[in-house]
């Protein structure tokens, strides 16, 4: 009797910790956020001036630790943002605030299909290795995983992120997971210029990397490229 006692307490024990091990596994220092969107194509360039204005003022926003603007390369209308917030309340502040109002309300007549928010917890982060030409090339992943397959795929970015920032040309390799869905990813990486792009695709990890992520997938591997709105 006293075992089976002790044992219904140790099963509640671990039920009880359960929560708070998830809650640290996906909200854990800094605040990054991926926000997508698309414009009608006729007002790719009006929404890029929309877009760069309120970029440089976010970045003089109170806890703001980066803020980035990108439009794609082969679609202009299709544009990314990525910040990095202290904290949540740092960046609860800032959506809240008259400056992301104003973003919402110029660009709301000229989207399709609203805005994609996406809150992450930074996985593998890492400063970057140099300054950013003028040329260089932006890519973000969205890597989804069937939930089964979650610490499988941990270790797989994060060990691409490792061998990625070893690359010739590459100047940034961040692995971030999405908040309250941790079985998916951002991968945020930045070349010198699209020959060393090009040249890291064939490399003997990227390839691996591919491979072993593949059957883990529950989406396609989603790999835009894009450009700095300045």
């Amino acid at each position: 009797m006293r075992l089976r006692y002790l044992i219904l307490a140790l099963a509640a024990l671990l039920l009880g910790t359960a929560g708070p091990v998830y809650a640290e596994e996906t909200m854990n220092g800094l605040v990054y956020i991926v926000t997508y969107f698309d414009v009608a194509p006729t007002a790719a360039q009006q929404s890029a001036g929309i877009v760069r204005e309120f970029a440089e003022t976010s970045r003089k926003a109170d806890g703001n630790a980066g803020f980035e603007a990108f439009e794609e390369i082969a679609r202009p209308s299709r544009f990314a943002l990525l910040e990095s917030w202290r904290d949540k309340k740092a960046s609860d502040a800032h959506d809240a605030g008259t400056g992301a109002t104003a973003l919402r309300d110029k660009l709301q007549p000229l989207t399709i299909g609203g805005f994609g928010v996406r809150v992450h917890s930074g996985l593998s982060v890492a400063a970057p290795t140099g300054q950013l030409p003028a040329d260089a090339i932006y890519v973000l992943t969205h890597v989804d995983v069937f939930p089964v397959h979650k610490d499988q795929a941990i270790e797989l970015v994060k060990a691409q992120a490792d061998a990625a920032r070893k690359d010739d040309g590459n100047l940034r390799f961040d692995v971030v997971q999405w908040d309250g869905h941790p079985n998916h990813f951002t991968l945020i990486e930045v070349w010198r210029d699209r020959k060393a792009f090009d040249a890291s695709v064939t490399t003997p990890h990227n390839k691996q990397f591919r491979d072993k992520l593949t059957p883990l997938e529950g989406a396609l591997y989603d790999e835009r490229l894009y450009q700095a709105v300045r």
